[in-house]
């Protein structure tokens, strides 16, 4: 199995089942946003967003959470800054990935996340949502939003 690092959408759909979820993350600095899709991969859902502790512990969480949903395999956004160069962030969500990588063998994509959280705050405001309740939604938004786009990428 390649590394994240070096996974197509291609190689992802290759190292997947005929069915099965999978989960979507946006890795925060003091959260972690989770959704998932259905067994068929057609709907991205959000599904928790958990507070980052330390990395063991947010491991587990997330593998508990892969395991109960039966995860077929990962999608991690990595945030590339707006002229698609790696900052700091980017490199702190590829090592979070490798990490995780060494502690399961589903297959991890890496999905280019630029303005994912931004479009889900922008359709809270449209909808006129409090400032608590987006604060309580966006990061599992944001994971649903990324999840989608894998989604609709496999489908082509």
């Amino acid at each position: 199995m390649k590394r994240a690092a070096d996974l197509s959408v291609d190689d992802l759909a290759t190292a997947l089942p005929a069915r099965g979820a999978l989960m979507g993350l946006d890795l925060g600095t003091k959260t972690v946003g989770v959704a998932i899709s259905d067994p068929g991969r057609s709907i991205a859902s959000p599904l928790l967003t958990i507070a980052r502790t330390k990395f063991k512990a947010d491991a587990a969480a997330l593998l508990k959470e892969a395991a109960t949903h039966a995860i077929a395999g990962m999608v991690i956004g990595l945030p590339l800054n707006m002229d698609g160069s790696e900052g700091p962030r980017a490199q702190a969500t590829r090592a979070f990935a490798r990490n995780l990588a060494a502690l399961t063998d589903l297959p991890i994509l890496f999905w280019d996340e630029r303005l994912s959280t931004a479009a889900v705050t922008r359709t809270h405001l449209e909808a006129d949502a409090s400032r608590k309740r987006r604060g309580e939604v966006v990061d599992k938004m944001a994971a649903a939003y990324i999840l989608q786009g894998v989604l609709d990428r496999l489908r082509v």
